[in-house]
């Protein structure tokens, strides 16, 4: 099972049963189904720190991804995906920014690939 930790407040259009269902698909598209991810809900100044740092962009952003070890299938037993960090102020689709940073936890980078994480992501969330 996916164990799903919540840090910060979700804004409340975003109840956690539907992050833990998003993040849950998401996760079992790569075939991981044993794990824990966690969700961070952050303001601009926090989030432009963390892109800053972590990117060289020095601007708020939507969706920031941290894998731990989701991306490697050697990892024997629960995998600790790693955290996704969301400001629910640049960000235009929630639902989108949970399976997106998943996602990005579990190894797709739409920036390399010819489209197919953002169209399993379209995929995700017609469901």
């Amino acid at each position: 099972m996916l164990e799903v930790e919540i840090v910060g407040r979700p804004p409340a259009d975003l109840p956690i049963a539907e992050i833990e269902r998003l993040a849950g698909f998401a996760a079992a598209s790569a075939g991981i189904d044993d794990g824990h991810v966690a969700f961070d809900f952050v303001d601009p100044p926090s989030i432009a720190a963390l892109n800053r740092e972590h990117r060289a962009k020095d601007a708020p952003t939507d969706v920031l991804s941290f894998p731990i070890d989701g991306a490697d299938p050697g990892v024997p037993g629960p995998r600790e995906l790693g955290d996704v960090v969301i400001c629910p102020e640049h960000t235009a689709d929630l639902r989108e920014a949970v399976v997106h940073g998943v996602l990005h936890l579990v190894g797709m980078d739409h920036e390399a690939d010819a489209g197919e994480m953002l169209a399993l992501q379209a995929e995700l969330l017609s469901w």
